[in-house]
């Protein structure tokens, strides 16, 4: 079966999606959608758009965690604070691709840059951390 090939513009809506569901917010989703499509051109490939949001995501959002002690110097906590930073947010946004974009798991790794087995792997606990974090959420 052929898959569709879909221009910026028929994948805005699955990109606000995306961008809300990894935000929470309606001004921070906004805002990332116009991160991500700056760089866009009518001719921009779908794993190439997906790829820019990614992007524009861990840099202007990541996951807000700071695991720095405020009087210890943490700059050596930097690197590990990206890479959580980095895992937290493809762990998450792998599962929203596969789920609102409906792309298999090839093309989530090739978006994300890892391994089909480490994103199998990532879909599996991203789902059960998800649907976790939802029900505690629910029952707050």
């Amino acid at each position: 079966m052929n898959r569709i090939k879909k221009t910026p513009l028929d994948l805005l809506n699955d990109i606000y999606s995306l961008a809300y569901w990894m935000t929470g917010s309606e001004n921070e989703s906004q805002d990332l959608v116009k991160l991500t499509y700056r760089s866009a051109n009518k001719e921009t490939k779908e794993s190439d758009l997906l790829r820019a949001f990614r992007k524009s995501y861990v840099e202007r959002f990541g996951q807000y965690a700071d695991f720095c002690i405020p009087d210890a110097p943490c700059s050596h906590q930097h690197h590990l604070l990206d890479s959580l930073k980095q895992w937290s947010a493809d762990i998450k946004l792998s599962v929203l691709l596969s789920e609102i974009s409906g792309l298999k798991h090839r093309q989530i790794s090739e978006i994300i840059g890892k391994p089909v087995e480490t994103i199998r792997l990532w879909l599996l606990w991203g789902r059960k951390l998800l649907v976790n974090d939802t029900m505690m959420k629910v029952s707050a």
